[in-house]
């Protein structure tokens, strides 16, 4: 699933400097274990901590080329008609948003880009605010052409997690008779037509615990025929793979699938260029601590074999 990820030029300044200092650290690492002598774990971390600051202050931009499972989201959205009702979840919390929040931006962008008229859910409490940032930060800012009711609606966040999704499979207003402007469903231009979420032609659920893009699948996606899309925590993603291509159209894991997504919408339509992409921008210190860790179990393989070497010579 792991795409190739190309910095755009090896001469870009937060390249030279971050190469530089991880190549001066490894090296003095290297030194120690050529010579028997151990490593303060205090040196570990501050290692770690300087290989991940420099590319923070001094960025490196990479060119991401999207996974299959990541460009059939994008595609699917891409492909959907101009006026097409979708909905996205927010099932998520502060502590998930820094990988899965990016995603989330990206996807609504695109849709709101698209003309999709997007009805906005949330499973979990937390997902509330975190959606209210997305509408704040890009809906309202990027699009303040749209209207609330007509091009999207907030219907907002209903405790019963996966009780809820059993009930809105079959009947959208008996969980949720008003939106999060205590407005009822039936006054909004948006939802004329849409009894249940079988009657949304995508759903796209954001999250990384239980309830979240499985549990869609399994109460939403399948009994109602809907298509399900994700975007989840790194660590979630593997358990979600099961369900591509049949359950799940497509997938963004982590902050590479943010990436991934951020670059096919840059390429698609440049007027997002100004525009800021998180994932992309975290994938310089992400992909230098990976060479970093790399780099540590060749070490430590090294100075496994050189100790093994020295008790067979006694």
């Amino acid at each position: 699933m792991m795409a190739p990820i190309l910095p755009l030029s090896l001469f870009q300044p937060g390249v030279i400097i971050s190469l530089a200092v991880i190549g001066l650290g490894l090296a003095y690492l290297l030194r120690r274990t050529l010579l028997g002598k151990e490593v303060d774990r205090k040196v570990i971390f501050a290692f770690i901590f300087v290989a991940v600051a420099t590319p923070i202050l001094f960025p490196i931009t990479f060119e991401v080329k999207a996974t299959p499972i990541a460009k059939a989201l994008f595609d699917k959205i891409e492909s959907l008609p101009e006026g097409t009702k979708i909905m996205i979840s927010y099932d998520f919390d502060p502590a998930m948003a820094p990988e899965v929040l990016p995603a989330a931006n990206a996807v609504v962008r695109h849709c709101m880009q698209k003309n999709l008229r997007v009805t906005f859910i949330a499973i979990w409490a937390t997902g509330q605010s975190l959606l209210n940032q997305t509408l704040q930060q890009v809906v309202r800012v990027e699009f303040p052409e749209k209207r609330e009711g007509i091009d999207w609606c907030n219907i907002g966040y209903k405790a019963g997690n996966e009780g809820v999704m059993n009930v809105i499979v079959t009947n959208l207003r008996k969980m949720f008779p008003t939106d999060v402007n205590s407005r009822p469903l039936d006054s909004l231009d948006i939802l004329n037509g849409i009894l249940s979420c079988r009657d949304f032609k995508l759903i796209v659920s954001f999250g990384g615990g239980q309830p979240g893009p499985k549990e869609w699948i399994l109460y939403v996606g399948d009994p109602g025929n809907v298509p399900i899309g994700a975007g989840t925590a790194a660590v979630s993603a593997p358990q979600l793979y099961a369900y591509y291509p049949k359950q799940l159209i497509g997938l963004l894991g982590g902050v590479k699938g943010a990436a991934e997504y951020e670059f096919e919408l840059l390429t698609k339509y440049p007027r997002f260029k100004e525009v800021d992409a998180p994932g992309i921008r975290m994938m310089g210190p992400q992909t230098l601590a990976h060479v970093v860790i790399i780099a540590f179990i060749v070490l430590g393989n090294i100075a496994f074999m050189r100790g093994r070497r020295k008790e067979g010579d006694k």
